[in-house]
């Protein structure tokens, strides 16, 4: 499958990046670039692709693969405030999951987050708070919500060298959309603990957790990741990989187990 060769190729291309000679340049600090792509809410241009493999899903065993497309664009507003855009295009495909010998591939909701937080960190303790989106961009009835929502998104984290930890939670209801679809009412938490090496070389680890207030049901993955900082040519990347460890979800999309492969481009200024 498709997917799984991507996992294993980026498997291959995080090991010869967690194997940098350390001090080797990268167009700056390595660690400084690794701990900036660890804070959401860093005035660095990124582009994340990451790539999740989900198998056993529900009753008919089925397989789901998602490709993440997560640009992350800064704005500076003034010398001691940043607007922090990001977003989340999910492309899905899916085998098996809404049925026996069904398939369905295409674009999923998008969500869309800005976080104002103050350019300088305070004693290395860092926040940003704003507005969140739910776009129905989904192209197939199986993909999306076909709704429209909004809510509120925070995140705070302590940051030193090498070091971060924090959370983001965003909450977000429906305000529009197809009538003879369910409301929206669901909140996102994402705990995320990240220790970085001078390599650029770096372990980390984060938790999903997304409760449906309409539905009354939580789905939850654990997510450690290996990660590593290097170059492409000029084009400085991220490369990552790890499991994805189901924890809770409703019985019908109960999944067994998970893979994820990140690769990010990151533009420094």
């Amino acid at each position: 499958m498709k997917e799984i060769n991507l996992i294993l190729f980026l498997l291959a291309l995080s090991y010869f990046a967690n194997a940098q000679e350390p001090g080797q340049p990268v167009g700056g600090d390595a660690q400084t670039i690794a701990d900036k792509l660890a804070n959401p809410v860093a005035s660095l241009i990124s582009v994340p692709l990451q790539s999740n493999v989900d198998y056993g899903i529900g009753p008919y065993k089925g397989s789901k693969y998602t490709l993440n497309v997560q640009p992350v664009i800064p704005i500076k507003l003034n010398s001691k405030l940043n607007l922090i855009t990001r977003y989340i295009i999910p492309i899905v495909d899916q085998h098996n999951v809404s049925g026996p010998d069904k398939n369905e591939f295409g674009l999923s909701d998008a969500t869309i987050s800005g976080f104002f937080s103050p350019s300088n960190a305070k004693n290395g303790f860092i926040w940003g708070a704003g507005p969140a989106f739910l776009v129905p961009t989904g192209t197939n009835d199986f993909l999306s919500g076909k709704k429209w929502g909004a809510g509120p998104t925070a995140l705070v984290l302590k940051q030193s060298p090498g070091l971060t930890f924090g959370f983001l939670v965003n909450q977000i209801w429906s305000f529009a959309g197809a009538s003879d679809r369910s409301d929206v009412n669901q909140m996102f938490i994402q705990p995320f603990f990240t220790h970085n090496w001078k390599s650029g070389a770096g372990l980390g680890i984060n938790a999903e957790i997304t409760a449906n207030w309409h539905a009354k049901t939580t789905t939850a993955f654990i997510n450690p990741i290996l990660t590593g900082v290097t170059k492409f040519g000029k084009q400085i990347v991220s490369l990552g990989v790890g499991p994805r460890i189901p924890v809770a979800a409703p019985t019908d999309f109960k999944t067994d187990f998970g893979l994820r492969g990140v690769i990010t481009f990151v533009f420094p200024e």
